[in-house]
């Protein structure tokens, strides 16, 4: 099953021609040359994120060699705190074949699918939370990749603690060679993109969305956490450290509006001695 379907090489190559042609665009004096010039823009800064986010995979600042130590004492922790086993959890699952398929198609589709979906959807209907919502996605994605330099097996290769790779056994693991000459890397699983991405979507469509159903999304990341988990693709942790990575992301967004809206806005004291002033 393939999930990835460009090489860095060429995603980051795409990534600058669309760069140039944005700007090249940008010096058009045509109607059509502004809504032109943001999706080349979007789609290379989009572009230039997946291209980094290929390159994490094979860079690290500590060695593989404990990757495996580091994801079993994330699970021993884990158990330690009196958190609901994950290999319990995959164990529950295993003997509904159907369930197993659709978890193993869903953690390979859904991830990428949804979010272009939405980034579309928002880019040519609510242009003016798009900026928003692009931003979450770069600044929360740049931030799990950082953490990610330091290499975390998932559980299913931990089969002494009970893991088994569901994928692999039903000929659906993603991870089973190169797709279109890329390995996607095993051992970045902490913190989990794929749970992050999922909360980016249910907040952003609850936030977006003028519909009552808007709030169906929230089935979206508790789908997301479980298909993970019994996948054996992530603990717990991965999606507890990937939420607080975005909570500190809005939190961030948030204060550099408020900040933004400081400057733009005149001091109260200016806008006293404009209603003061007699109007000739």
């Amino acid at each position: 099953m393939q999930n990835l379907t460009l090489t860095w090489q060429t995603a980051g190559g795409t990534a600058v021609a669309l760069f140039g042609a944005a700007f090249a665009v940008q010096r058009v004096r045509r109607s059509w040359a502004p809504p032109v010039g943001a999706v080349c823009r979007e789609g290379g800064i989009l572009l230039a994120l997946f291209t980094l986010w290929q390159l994490v995979g094979h860079l690290s600042v500590m060695s593989t060699a404990h990757a495996l130590d580091r994801a079993d004492w994330i699970h021993r922790t884990e158990l330690g705190l009196g958190l609901p086993d994950e290999a319990a959890w995959q164990r529950w699952v295993e003997p509904h074949g159907w369930l197993v398929s659709a978890c193993n198609y869903f953690y390979a589709s859904a991830h990428f699918g949804v979010m272009l979906v939405l980034l579309a959807w928002v880019f040519a209907r609510r242009r003016g939370s798009y900026r928003w919502l692009r931003n979450t996605v770069v600044l929360t994605t740049a931030a799990c990749l950082t953490v990610q330099f330091v290499p975390v097996a998932p559980p299913r290769m931990l089969p002494g603690n009970g893991f088994v790779d569901l994928a692999a056994e039903y000929g659906q693991s993603v991870y089973g060679g190169a797709v279109a000459g890329v390995v996607p890397d095993q051992l970045s699983a902490m913190p989990s993109v794929h749970v992050a991405w999922s909360v980016i979507v249910a907040v952003a469509v609850v936030r977006v969305a003028r519909t009552p159903w808007r709030w169906l999304a929230v089935l979206h990341p508790l789908v997301t956490v479980f298909v993970v988990v019994v996948t054996a693709n992530h603990f717990w942790a991965d999606g507890v450290v990937a939420v607080a990575l975005l909570l500190i992301v809005y939190l961030v967004q948030y204060a550099c509006s408020g900040w933004r809206q400081g400057r733009q806005e005149p001091a109260p004291e200016a806008v006293e001695e404009q209603a003061a002033t007699p109007v000739h």
